[in-house]
Order: C-alpha cells, then sequence, then structure tokens
C-alpha cells in the first residue's frame, strides 16, 4: 500500500459516501483503495470492506455509524499507506459507540504516532496555510501555554519543510491585548513563547490581532498572490477556520501533519441536512485527494 492513498468514507449517515464517489468519477482511481463497504458505496475501485449489518439512515446519528466509522480509520492506518483521506466523521456516532475521542485527527494519532509523534491540524488552500494550536475543546477550556506554543511551532516547521517560512502568530486577546488592557496573555504569555522561537530560529511574529492578519490573508488570495506569510497559527478553533472557509471556500483542505503518514481531509463536516439528496458539492474532497497527489 505505500504508493496508494486510502479513502475512508466516513459516517455512512451523511454526505461521506456521495462526496466520495464524486471526487472519484471526476479524478479516477487509478491510485486510490476505499476502506469502507458497497453497501455504502458501490464504484470500481479497489476496496478494503469493513462489516457495516446497520442501516444507513441519512441525517441520524447512530451507535452503527459511529462504529464503522472509527474501525474504518482503524484499518486505514493498518494498511501504512501513501496518504489517507478521510470524508467526515461525526464525533457524536463515535462516542454513541464507544470510542472518546475528539476527532479524527486524535485517532489517527492514537493508531500511528510513535516515539513522541504530535498530529497537528493544518488546513491549507494553495500557498495560504492555517494551524490550529488548539482544536476541538469548549472556549471555556482552552489553556495557552508557552510550552504549547514552542512545541506546535516547532513541529510546524519541521514539517512545512519550507525554506525560511515566515509565520503569522495571532493574538488570543481582541487587539492583541492592547498592550494588557484587555487580557495579560499576550505579555506574559506568547511574547516570551515568541522571542524563544527567535532565538531558536524560526521566524515567527509577535502576537497581532487576527482580523488584521487575515485581511491581508484574504486581499492577497483574491489577487491570486502569495499570502504575506506562509502560515497564519491561531489559538483557536473559530479563530483560524472562519477565515479560512470564508477567504477559501471549497478549496480549503484539513491536512494532519506530524506524523509518518499524510492525512486530508475536506473542510466541512458530515452535513447531515443534506444527507442522501445528491447535492453536496464535493470540491473539498477533490481537493484533499489531489493534495495528496501533488506529495
Amino acid at each position: 500500500m505505500k504508493n496508494k492513498i486510502v479513502i475512508t468514507t466516513g459516517d455512512v449517515n451523511g454526505i461521506g459516501a456521495e462526496i466520495t464517489e464524486k471526487a472519484l468519477k471526476a479524478l479516477g482511481c487509478k491510485d486510490i483503495v476505499l476502506v469502507s463497504n458497497r453497501k455504502i458505496i458501490d464504484i470500481d475501485c479497489e476496496m478494503v470492506e469493513v462489516p457495516f449489518e446497520g442501516e444507513i439512515l441519512h441525517g441520524q446519528i447512530t451507535k452503527e455509524s459511529g462504529e464503522f466509522s472509527f474501525q474504518c480509520l482503524k484499518k486505514a492506518c493498518e494498511l501504512r499507506p501513501k496518504a489517507i483521506v478521510t470524508a467526515p466523521t461525526a464525533k457524536e456516532a463515535m462516542h454513541l459507540a464507544g470510542h472518546f475521542f475528539n476527532g479524527q485527527t486524535e485517532v489517527l494519532e492514537h493508531f500511528l504516532a510513535h516515539d513522541g509523534q504530535k498530529a497537528e491540524m493544518l488546513f491549507a488552500a494553495e500557498d495560504l496555510r492555517v494551524l490550529l494550536l488548539t482544536r476541538h475543546c469548549a472556549l471555556k477550556d482552552i489553556k495557552i501555554t508557552q510550552e504549547l506554543i514552542i512545541d506546535k511551532v516547532k513541529r510546524l516547521a519541521a514539517a512545512l519543510k519550507l525554506a525560511n517560512p515566515h509565520f503569522a502568530l495571532c493574538g488570543l486577546n481582541p487587539h492583541a491585548g492592547e498592550h494588557g488592557v484587555i487580557g495579560k496573555e499576550e505579555a506574559e504569555i506568547i511574547i516570551p513563547a515568541v522571542e524563544e522561537l527567535r532565538a531558536y530560529g524560526i521566524d515567527i511574529s509577535y502576537p497581532k490581532p487576527a482580523d488584521t492578519l487575515f485581511i491581508g490573508a484574504a486581499q492577497a488570495y483574491q489577487k491570486g498572490e502569495k499570502p504575506p506569510y506562509d502560515c497564519y497559527i491561531a489559538m483557536y478553533h473559530d479563530q483560524g477556520l472562519i477565515p479560512m472557509k470564508v477567504i477559501a471556500g471549497g478549496k480549503a483542505v484539513n491536512v494532519t501533519i506530524g506524523l509518518d503518514i499524510l492525512r486530508t481531509s475536506p473542510s466541512h463536516g458530515t452535513a447531515f441536512d443534506i444527507a442522501g439528496s445528491g447535492v453536496a458539492n464535493p470540491d473539498s474532497m477533490i481537493a484533499a485527494i489531489e493534495l495528496c497527489r501533488r506529495i
């Protein structure tokens, strides 16, 4: 499987199978192995089948769909392919099945990480990249530490393999704290982390207001120009993903870095509200597969 891209079709009750089928009809299956079940997707591609005895209930969250989603991810990791592309899953369904992970990134880390490796969530669209320092956790539980910033930015620099990358760091508070008026985290935690990273040789900005940073990124992207920074580092999920999805739309791809095997995924979720209707847009799934083929 070393030269193959493995694709999982995600939650059976969502749009995963539909966008996978549409994407593969557009791109072809020459280097693809599906990890799924013929009951869920019947397309002329090589497939490793995972048992599924339940029913497809579009738009519903079920224990059976959660178990299938999890077992497909596990099997994909066991195959040790060139890359893995994952269609969207529902965390709630996997929790019903007894698999208490906050997302597919954490499942992949569980099965693939070794020797202290950590999976990181990067979103990419051409030269626009956004790293999330924290992922799927409640805002009240977000804890930004100096060690967290340093560790994740070092892993980002190692994974991107760019010559002299230039990173932008978002502030945690509005206006990046405005010199302590709206919060102390920038002065007490974030700036010391930046200074240590700079001493290590990483070119990273001091914390800047997220809105200012992403306005600059949007203006460059709309002109077809390279953004001012090689990667924008967001403190929390929505701070990074709202501008990324607004700027790049269907071209945005979720990329897991930091593990031996590259993983990509569409930047959207299961879309239960339109599942089974045949109207799902496959653009992000197409971009996720194309990214794996380019690397």
